[in-house]
């Protein structure tokens, strides 16, 4: 179905060339198309703020390159969604809920085969084949070292997919969320989809750390609130345009998030 925000298309290819970057969503292509459509009513939105060049309709202007677009995107969202600093109190309520959090030098090894998405990479069969060998490797976790050599798009593959000792921070966030996200030793049971694609991971050692003190920390819980704060006012922010917009080729009640990108 053709992809329409209050009449302007969306091409084919950018919906593909975007499908790429949902690799790990259950559905590429339907999440490529509602964050098409998002990122569609927020140049219509800078339109609408006389921000286009020229005060031309956002029909008749055609962008040079993404990075403008995410230029134009980011000034409508700087100006139109303002969200709240947490405070002290609920800073240190986070802390204390999640102590094991905020350790300092906690270290895993582990080692991964990466089962890469590129373009024109089926992504379901590329899902369907990682799965696979995951369920296999739950059973023989021994094997993972030949079979990343042997399968691996990652260049670790050749070590038998062996990442070394990294902390948190490291590697991306899906990655490290999945590792430092629970004290698994062994295969970890579900794939890790990335933006470079699906995961398959063993966790070979763990490193305990030491809690940090709060004042530590602090900035980086203020961060991190922030960024839940924001990511649910954009969704309301979003879900206001789209009510007052005519939107054809995307669902955006099925987002979990607003998928501004």
């Amino acid at each position: 179905m053709e992809l329409r925000v209050n009449g302007v298309v969306v091409p084919e290819e950018a919906i593909r060339r975007e499908a790429a970057e949902f690799a790990g969503a259950p559905d590429p292509e339907a999440a490529a198309r509602r964050a098409l459509a998002v990122r569609e009513l927020l140049l219509q939105r800078a339109g609408e703020l006389g921000w286009l060049e020229d005060g031309a309709p956002r029909e008749h202007v055609t962008f040079a390159s993404r990075a403008d677009e995410d230029a134009l995107i980011s000034r409508v969202l700087d100006t139109e969604v303002v969200t709240p600093q947490p405070g002290e109190d609920e800073c240190r309520r986070v802390y204390d809920q999640n102590p094991e959090r905020y350790a300092s030098g906690e270290l895993v090894e582990a080692s991964h085969i990466l089962f890469a998405v590129t373009p024109g990479v089926p992504v379901a069969a590329l899902r369907t084949e990682a799965e696979r060998v995951l369920a296999e490797l739950v059973l023989s976790p021994q094997r993972l070292g030949e079979r990343a050599k042997a399968i691996s798009n990652c260049p670790s593959g050749q070590q038998g997919g062996n990442l070394g000792q990294f902390g948190r921070g490291q590697m991306v966030p899906e990655f490290d969320a999945a590792v430092f996200g629970n004290d698994r030793v062994g295969v970890l049971p579900q794939l890790v989809a990335t933006r470079y694609g699906f995961h398959v991971i063993r966790v070979d050692h763990r490193v305990a750390g030491r809690t940090l003190p709060f004042e530590a920390v602090r900035n980086r819980i203020a961060r991190e609130l922030s960024a839940n704060v924001e990511a649910r006012a954009l969704r309301q922010y979003v879900e206001v345009l789209a009510g007052a917009a005519q939107i054809t080729g995307a669902d955006l009640a099925a987002a979990a998030t607003p998928l501004v990108q």
